[in-house]
């Protein structure tokens, strides 16, 4: 999956607009980024990358590039 096509993703999980998401955003400027969303994108990782991610993990992510980084080495560009 190339960087582009996970936070198109991303932005299906938190219900935002195509493009919103250009990925140096701050989580905690996102205003869909909450509980639902956290678990609707370990869900996605899951899924989509056969990835795990802990809560643990999820709790230090503070940008969108944390994420990327979390989703693991699948996710390309």
């Amino acid at each position: 999956m190339t960087k582009q096509e996970f936070l198109k993703q991303l932005e299906n999980v938190m219900e935002l607009a195509p493009g919103s998401i250009k990925g140096t955003e701050n989580l905690a400027d996102l205003p869909k980024w909450d509980s639902l969303a956290q678990i609707s994108f370990i869900a996605m990782v899951d899924k989509h990358l056969q990835q795990r991610v802990s809560g643990k993990d999820l709790l230090s992510a503070r940008t969108v590039e944390d994420l990327v980084l979390l989703a693991g080495p699948k996710v390309q560009g």
